[in-house]
């Protein structure tokens, strides 16, 4: 399918990532496993190793760019803690609660944490995820860091012979999906936002979002003197400091926050306050005077003073559907010179500000023995449609003629960074039909994306699940990539009292023996009085799982 925009005429070359050369879409499985690729169910008395096939088409190397042809080999990394060729395979993380640290700066609940991380080890997770706030970690004042928390929380995990990967949550905590409790941006950063309220991301209608700070103002001193890249980059800085001791052996992986929910992406459906609400388009977040100043010297560089007086004036509001606007209907404004001028430079925005962050955070970490990670976010709905609204929003520039995950793999790919993506258990089947959802296609397409970029790709699940056909198909997606390659890790969420509940528990267990036996999902059945590991390990850890939902 051709790439360019049907109905464009204009070069707008001047707008395009720094990083080139887009790849053919994908839309099939069998493109990238054959028509028996899928990993298939299994009893709970068996564990064969299963292998997913991988007949992929290979007219689609044809296509790549000779920026491809120097791809990084997979497999010839240190990932997490283990060498990767010799992993049999996929490591699985899980996340801790996103209150693990308090507002004072200590562990919460110490004693339900050290028999959680017990009863986890005993089931065989590789380690654990932990947020690192920046509203707790430097909320006192600028520069004034407390670690005292995270540092009993990397002594617990290294105590257990875990690893830990660790989120530089430059985010607020409250507000979107699963968060379960409140933790705002610093106050200080906040006493600034009173004062410039454009310092965050703003809609059409003027509404303000504290979430996180624009990337409009990335480059300017509005922090008290210092720009959000600056303090992004010192309050890396002293965490890599703080923990020099550790990272490489226990902490194992860094995840660099850019967005919301810690993903490089704008916020676009935001929950709170009932102001999206699924499947909604969202709105763009281009309205703070920053945004609105590149906006303008954008239209003006190629000659269109009109095109920078704001964003489209007909793209809707957030719970619209497609259909109900000029922008994103069938044959909109979407697919026509001002749009793609427009998500263009939105897109380019949003990928220039992840390169800012991760040039920076390669600089830090660098020679640490941490890897680097960033997340996507995995937004489905609207996938079937032709533009793609809610990902456009979003500032994925991703439509029927634009892939707009390649330009987002090759940045990783330059900062030598793992691609965090989500919706790893989902299923077309189970999505409600009038939202036109696609998560098994979205998936398939980033890991090509990933393939080709020459990039590890990780995985997570984005809603909590503990049923077998969540956990079946997380196992089959963990393997679903072009020549046998597999994800370099996969991170559970979230460690909570329903997870260690009886049959929460027997089906995760299976779930990460399945993982470590390459896909073979099948939950430890409740009469197999056997003596495999499978069933030795639950009954070993029955007592720890007991004690760690009693105190939770």
């Amino acid at each position: 399918m051709a790439l360019g925009l049907r109905s464009s005429t204009l070069n707008t070359n001047f707008f395009r990532p720094s990083i080139e050369g887009e790849i053919p879409r994908i839309h099939s499985l069998d493109n990238l496993s054959g028509s028996s690729g899928l990993l298939k169910y299994v009893s709970s008395k068996a564990f064969p190793s299963i292998r997913a096939k991988s007949s992929c088409n290979r007219s689609l190397l044809t296509h790549e760019t000779p920026a491809m042809t120097h791809r990084i080999p997979i497999g010839e990394h240190k990932l997490h803690g283990l060498q990767s060729s010799r992993v049999k395979g996929v490591p699985v993380f899980v996340m801790l609660p996103l209150d693990t640290v308090n507002f004072e700066g200590a562990l919460s609940r110490p004693r339900a944490l050290n028999a959680s991380l017990m009863a986890l080890k005993a089931a065989g997770v590789a380690g654990v995820m932990v947020d690192a706030w920046w509203g707790l970690a430097e909320k006192d004042a600028p520069r004034q860091y407390n670690w005292r928390g995270y540092l009993e929380l990397v002594r617990m995990v290294e105590k257990h012979g875990l690893k830990l990967q660790v989120v530089m949550s430059f985010h607020r905590c409250g507000g979107n999906v699963g968060d379960n409790c409140n933790i705002p941006l610093p106050p200080w950063v906040l006493e600034e936002v009173s004062k410039n309220p454009d310092l965050v991301y703003t809609d059409r209608s003027g509404r303000r979002n504290p979430e996180y700070i624009s990337l409009g103002c990335d480059s300017l001193p509005v922090l008290r003197g210092r720009t959000p890249i600056q303090v992004y980059a010192d309050y890396m800085r002293s965490f890599r400091d703080t923990f020099k001791n550790y990272l490489g052996e226990v902490i194992v992986e860094i995840q660099v926050g850019m967005g919301p929910c810690g993903e490089l992406r704008y916020p676009s459906y935001p929950e709170s306050n009932g102001t999206w609400r699924f499947p909604g388009i969202g709105e763009f977040q281009c309205y703070d005077k920053y945004m609105q100043a590149s906006l303008q010297a954008s239209a003006i560089a190629i000659g269109k003073e009109e095109w920078g007086r704001g964003g489209p004036h007909d793209s809707g509001q957030y719970n619209q559907f497609p259909e109900e606007t000029g922008f994103f209907r069938r044959d909109g404004t979407w697919n026509s010179d001002y749009g793609n001028f427009f998500l263009q430079w939105y897109s380019n925005m949003l990928l220039n500000h992840g390169d800012r962050i991760l040039q920076a955070s390669g600089a830090i970490f660098a020679g640490t023995g941490a890897k680097l990670s960033g997340k996507v976010a995995g937004i489905h709905w609207h996938y079937q449609s032709r533009s793609h609204p809610a990902e456009l929003t979003a500032g994925y520039y991703n439509t029927r003629n634009t892939d707009g995950y390649s330009p987002i793999a090759r940045l990783f790919a330059r900062r030598d960074t793992i691609l965090n993506f989500t919706c790893m258990e989902m299923r077309d089947s189970e999505q409600p039909g009038h939202a036109g959802c696609g998560p098994e296609g979205l998936v398939r397409q980033v890991a090509s994306a990933a393939q080709y970029a020459g990039i590890h790709l990780a995985g997570e699940n984005a809603l909590e699940r503990y049923d077998d056909a969540a956990l079946e198909k997380v196992a089959a997606s963990c393997f679903l990539q072009e020549n046998g390659q597999k994800l370099a890790a996969f991170t559970y969420l979230r460690m909570n009292k329903r997870l260690f509940e009886s049959e929460n528990w027997r089906r995760f267990v299976g779930f990460v023996r399945s993982l470590s036996e390459e896909g073979c999902y099948g939950k430890l059945s409740r009469e197999d009085s056997g003596r495999s590991d499978l069933s030795v390990s639950w009954l070993g850890d029955r007592n720890l799982r007991t004690e760690a939902a009693a105190l939770m």
